[in-house]
């Protein structure tokens, strides 16, 4: 096929095997999944000493355990012994310690050996040598991020930074408190598509007017298809007959306390990369996580956080939950339709982004960065 030269309006898009080479994404695993900080699981969901939740980041599992000291740790899910894997289970509780089910190695919550079948009769074996291999955790809004590499990133840099970086204001994201916030529903996507469409879509709206007839009813400039959520400090802001974020636009909850006046009745949304992207409303706060899989394969986990008194009292959030659960299903289904286009000789070259999505072009630049 002939390429022709773009006008100044247009700029290309990644070729299309970026979003369906197996190889390639092996790549992303090592050198992005596996050397960035990720976000894992919420703080929350460990509520007592002995919970456990294992997670798929890059080409490995990850366990992490609540101490008995009440700290969160992080550990490869891999037995020292003989490789096997040491929780089976996505989530779970232990009374004491960690033991492997194939030959009964058993550590503490803190990753320690302390036990194995007739390890008293080999006193040349140093216990401390051979505890879990322990992974870089940080929390942050209430969840752990984890980081495999052996000399992690600056957090403050490449996590916290993102945030800063996209409100303009340090502060900004502090006021929604999303680490006291409690958790009203979660929703789990089985989604089939490559995990860059799906942050290439949450970067722009130029396909909201087109597919989220909900979301731009209560976000009216949205309808426009303007990247104005991509611009340094904006918020969209709510439509005048609108009181809440809601699936039709009626009152939601109270203004979070610390939210800040000119922070209210407007939508903000972060993207970390490489897989988070963070919400922000008046009365609640939605983030997603995103797990990839395969080159053509991402589970993302969505959850909705609310003040601790909305949840405790049994009130019905399910107008709010149904309004980004309705721009998820209408999102995720789109990057489905485009995934099998992607192995196209028509995409062998990739596409075109107009200008209200040039920015796309960042990420794709990043993206090749990290790939060396």
């Amino acid at each position: 096929m002939t390429t022709l030269p773009l006008p100044p309006s247009l700029a290309a898009t990644l070729p299309g095997r970026y979003y369906t080479d197996p190889e390639l994404f092996r790549t992303e695993q090592e050198r992005i999944f596996e050397r960035m900080w990720c976000c894992a699981v919420r703080s929350a969901d460990l509520d007592r000493a002995g919970a456990f939740r294992t997670v798929r980041i890059g080409r490995e599992s990850v366990l992490i355990t609540r101490s008995r000291s009440g700290a969160l740790k992080a550990f490869l899910n891999v037995c020292r012994h003989r490789g096997a894997r040491l929780c089976t289970e996505e989530q779970g509780q232990v009374r004491r310690n960690l033991q492997c089910p194939y030959h009964a190695w058993t550590y503490d919550l803190d990753g320690r050996l302390i036990a194995a079948p007739n390890l008293v009769s080999m006193p040349d074996v140093d216990r401390s040598a051979y505890g879990l291999v322990e992974v870089a955790l940080r929390e942050w809004l209430g969840y752990a991020w984890v980081c495999l590499a052996d000399a992690p990133p600056s957090f403050e840099e490449t996590v916290v930074g993102a945030a800063v970086e996209r409100l303009g204001d340090a502060a900004a994201i502090d006021r929604y408190r999303t680490a006291d916030l409690a958790l009203g529903r979660r929703i789990t996507y089985d989604v089939r598509a490559n995990w860059k469409l799906i942050v290439e879509n949450f970067m722009e709206c130029y396909h909201c007017a087109t597919i989220h007839p909900e979301l731009t009813d209560v976000l009216p400039e949205f309808a426009d298809g303007l990247a104005a959520q991509y611009y340094v400090g904006h918020g969209a802001a709510f439509g005048e007959d609108v009181s809440g974020f809601t699936v039709d636009g009626s009152a939601g909850f109270g203004t979070l306390p610390e939210v800040a006046p000119d922070q209210d009745r407007r939508y903000y949304a972060i993207t970390v990369k490489p897989t988070v992207f963070v919400n922000l409303v008046p009365d609640h706060v939605i983030l997603h996580r995103m797990f990839p899989l395969a080159e053509d394969h991402t589970s993302v986990v969505c959850d909705w956080l609310y003040a601790p008194d909305v949840v405790a009292s049994g009130a019905d959030v399910s107008k709010s939950v149904e309004l980004f659960h309705r721009v998820n299903a209408q999102d995720f289904a789109a990057c489905e339709r485009t995934q099998p286009a992607m192995a196209s000789r028509a995409y062998r070259d990739g596409g075109v982004l107009v200008p209200s999505e040039h920015h796309i072009g960042i990420f794709h630049q990043w993206l090749r960065e990290q790939l060396g």
